[in-house]
């Protein structure tokens, strides 16, 4: 998988598996640019690691003014955009976001993780698409979730925002089906060097063998590294028929 000179966007680039990938990415060749609302000491960092002259610029992917300008920037000085990973999401941990149903979540909980995650892949979906029919190619890959295929309880915006992601790629491919343009999804499970998985272990010092043990049908959580190699195949030329698909990256969880 060669993505040497080629132009990519990663959303929530600067931990967990957007940072991963953007390191991915980077090592092969590729000109990396993160969009984040991280701080600028963890951004500073996060391109350190990432290397290969890549850059982050401050976006709120839920604001459409922020992505626009964004992807603007990104065009003007590269001239296009060769492939975007859409990572940004925030869910339920039991540290930063409680665990809550549909009766005890309140709306501003419910606005912020639909804003993020589904207005968010909705706004970069939507200026990605449009440069790339520009250009007459791309491939984009968005981060749904095995929670938004599978729902549990205590996930009342997470899961249906996910699930919403899985849809909108659905769309995404096959209006642009014949334009040159892919769009994929993956659906991770649980994955450690995530904050979220972090933070959820941490809660509960059971929940890893619990999930081990009657949740995963392979027995362990996946790492981010497993979970980049599948975001790095669709965003390659190797997967050049496969459009519209969610990519389980979960251990079976989605079979058991």
């Amino acid at each position: 998988m060669n993505f040497k000179g080629k132009v990519v966007i990663i959303t929530g680039g600067t931990s967990g598996i957007g940072k991963q990938a953007a390191i991915a990415f980077s090592k092969q060749g590729a000109k990396v640019v993160t969009l984040t609302v991280d701080r600028e000491e963890v951004c500073k960092q996060a391109i350190k690691e990432i290397g290969n002259e890549a850059f982050y610029i401050h976006c709120d992917v839920s604001k459409e003014e922020d992505v626009k300008k964004a992807i603007e920037e990104v065009v003007l000085k590269y001239g296009r955009l060769d492939c975007a990973f859409n990572n940004a999401g925030i869910g339920p941990d039991g540290v930063r976001m409680p665990y809550e149903s549909l009766t005890e979540i309140s709306e501003k909980t419910w606005d912020l993780v639909v804003d993020v995650d589904m207005k968010g892949v909705f706004l970069c979906l939507k200026y990605e698409l449009l440069q790339m029919q520009k250009q007459g190619f791309g491939a984009i890959v968005n981060t749904a979730s095995i929670g938004g295929y599978k729902m549990a309880p205590g996930f009342a915006a997470y899961g249906p925002a996910k699930a919403a992601v899985i849809a909108l790629t659905e769309m995404a491919a096959l209006e642009n089906a014949t334009l040159g343009i892919r769009v994929n999804a993956i659906c991770p499970g649980p994955t450690m060097g995530t904050e979220l998985t972090k933070n959820s272990l941490s809660t509960n010092p059971h929940e890893e063998e619990m999930l081990k043990e009657h949740v995963i049908p392979m027995k362990k959580l996946a790492t981010t590294q497993e979970v980049v190699n599948a975001v790095l195949w669709l965003s390659s030329e190797e997967a050049s028929h496969t459009t519209g698909q969610k990519i389980f990256i979960d251990g079976g969880m989605h079979i058991a």
